[in-house]
Order: C-alpha cells, then structure tokens, then sequence
C-alpha cells in the first residue's frame, strides 16, 4: 500500500488525533506533488495562465504561491 494510500485511509479513522494528523501529512504531501508539478510544466514552456486553469485558480495565484520559489529562469512562460 503506497504511502498516500495508508495517510488517506487514517484520515478517515474516526480517532480525530488520528483523522486530523493524517490529513496535515497529506497537505504537505499535495503541496509538494503541486510545486513538482508546476516546476515541470513551468520547464516545458507552460505559461501561469495554462498552469492556473488546470489547477482552477488565478494566474495571480499560481504565480505568487510559486514564481519566487522557481526562480527568474521560469518566470517567462510560452511565446
């Protein structure tokens, strides 16, 4: 069983300690999968926009949440 898996069957567990520590690891974990994400697509040309309205936020979002922690190599996007 993946790790995901075994957090998001103990964020169902009617313990809430349990429930609620599973839940905090499986944010970090989404963040870190997002932030991987966005650096790839940010590496193959996508634009904040393109990246935005997959994730169903705003450009202005994204790009804040991200832009800093990518670095000015992948502040440009396609042209």
């Amino acid at each position: 069983m993946s790790e995901a898996t075994k957090l998001a069957t103990a964020a169902a567990a009617a313990d809430p300690h349990t429930g609620l520590r599973a839940v905090a690891a499986l944010r970090r974990l989404l963040e870190k999968l997002e932030e991987s994400q966005v650096a790839s697509a940010r590496r193959q040309g996508w634009s904040w926009q393109e990246i935005a309205d997959v994730l169903g936020v705003s450009r202005q979002a994204v790009h804040k949440k991200h832009g800093k922690r990518l670095g000015p190599r992948f502040q440009e996007g396609r042209h």
